[in-house]
């Protein structure tokens, strides 16, 4: 073997080899681009979600139920005399009576659809949600031992909703027969800061259970959740979206999910939270929405997140049609311009930014095969005036059809993407070190 030779062949495969890691800088441009894309689209959605309606939380009811503690404070003072003496003076003071339902039954239809703006679209839904159940009323001096007077015909019922804004429409409450009007706000605070609230007349401490119903038709954008008041909280929810993501402290005790939707059904028990069915609001301080379950309209193969996967196999793409070409350089004894090499590459780099470009106006399959087939044209069409040969030529054209195909399945994988990627480097690193085996050096 000619140590000239040798010297000349490890050269050539250093140069090739950086002008393969330089293509990782166009790489890193068009991740740029597809970054900047990203980050447009997500404003877009933002600004979508701001005028149909937010990620929703539905939480209550609570009934508040404001009551007057009298309390009686002594202090102690002296006299010019020396002599101590102790006067009481008496305060009365409100507080708020906080009730949590005894049993809890939440229906929940979600119907989602799509709005557009510009090239981007936005996964958005409608809420119809049926709420139902009933007090049971414990003792307020239960709760307190300075209870004076019981305002009941101050006592209102409150519902939480993050985003009013998005209300459609809201039934009036069904209290023990009779209707009445919601309006705005909870007053409850920063307990739950946003809502609406109903005042029902009628309530007294004869009656220790009372009965409700009302219904809600809002908006929201790409999650629902709810929270768990009741005893007994049953919620269930149906859609016609095929692929929910359930979130949240607890699961659907039972969900089926198909082509045509999902249904969802959770059985929450008041043990499973961390505050309790009755407190005084001024006294204790709940995080009311710690405890959330619901669900995600997941969108499983997400454009952008499909191309930077992609992406990141373009280095791989860039040495594995180099390394064949280096196959051919020595099987043929003709060589390739260090030029040709970085054309070959920027033009399987330009093949992201040709699906990114497509793909924001095409269905992704179609951009993907549009993308493929130019770029494996165009090098194999190159090839074919490098080489002069109509075989090495289909070889390069066959090459890259499958490594693209490959690509195209990995990328519609969700939960296998990584395993089947593996799989694929070691079968690729497998059949170039079978292929490469009897290569032997020109000793001229």
């Amino acid at each position: 073997m000619n140590t000239a030779a040798d010297s000349t062949l490890t050269t050539r495969l250093l140069i090739i080899a950086g002008i393969a890691l330089g293509m990782l800088i166009p790489l890193f441009m068009v991740q740029d681009v597809v970054d900047e894309r990203l980050q447009t689209h997500n404003g877009v959605l933002a600004d979508i979600a701001g005028v149909w309606g937010e990620r929703q939380l539905l939480q209550g009811p609570v009934l508040i139920v404001p009551f007057t503690e009298k309390q009686v404070v002594d202090e102690q003072s002296t006299d010019k005399n020396g002599m101590a003496h102790t006067l009481s003076t008496t305060h009365f003071v409100r507080r708020s009576a906080v009730f949590l339902p005894d049993d809890l039954a939440i229906h929940i239809g979600l119907a989602e659809q799509y709005r557009s703006r510009g090239i981007y679209d936005s996964l958005v839904y409608t809420m119809d949600a049926d709420v139902q159940g009933s007090f049971a009323l414990t003792p307020i001096n239960a709760l307190s031992e300075r209870v004076q007077t019981v305002h009941w015909d101050a006592a209102y019922l409150a519902v939480g909703l993050t985003d009013t804004r998005a209300i459609n429409k809201v039934t009036p409450l069904q209290w023990e027969g009779k209707e009445y009007r919601f309006d705005p706000g909870t007053a409850m605070g920063k307990a739950m800061p946003t809502g609406f609230h109903a005042a029902p007349a009628g309530l007294s401490a004869d009656k220790s259970r009372y009965r409700f119903q009302f219904a809600v038709n809002a908006n929201g954008s790409s999650a629902l959740r709810f929270t768990a008041f009741g005893t007994s909280t049953k919620v269930d929810m149906h859609s016609a979206w095929p692929h929910p993501s359930f979130q949240g402290k607890v699961l659907p005790a039972t969900r089926a999910v198909r082509n045509d939707g999902f249904t969802a059904h959770w059985e929450i028990p008041n043990l499973a939270r961390n505050y309790p069915q009755q407190w005084i609001l001024e006294e204790a301080d709940y995080d009311l929405s710690e405890f959330q379950a619901g669900v995600d309209l997941f969108e499983p193969v997400f454009l952008y997140s499909q191309i930077t996967r992609s992406v990141k196999y373009g280095i791989l793409f860039v040495a594995l049609t180099f390394l064949t070409f280096l196959i051919f350089e020595l099987t043929v004894k003709a060589k390739l311009h260090y030029v040709q090499y970085g054309l070959i590459g920027l033009a399987l780099s330009l093949f992201f930014l040709v699906l990114l470009s497509l793909s924001e106006h095409l269905a992704f399959s179609l951009a993907y095969f549009a993308a493929a087939t130019l770029t494996v044209l165009m090098i194999a069409a190159y090839t074919y005036g490098m080489l002069g040969s109509v075989r090495r030529a289909g070889i390069i054209l066959g090459l890259l059809a499958g490594l693209y195909t490959l690509l195209f399945f990995l990328l519609r994988l969700e939960d296998y993407a990584l395993l089947m990627g593996t799989a694929l480097l070691l079968a690729v690193l497998g059949i170039l070190m079978y292929l490469t085996q009897h290569l032997e050096m020109d000793d001229g």
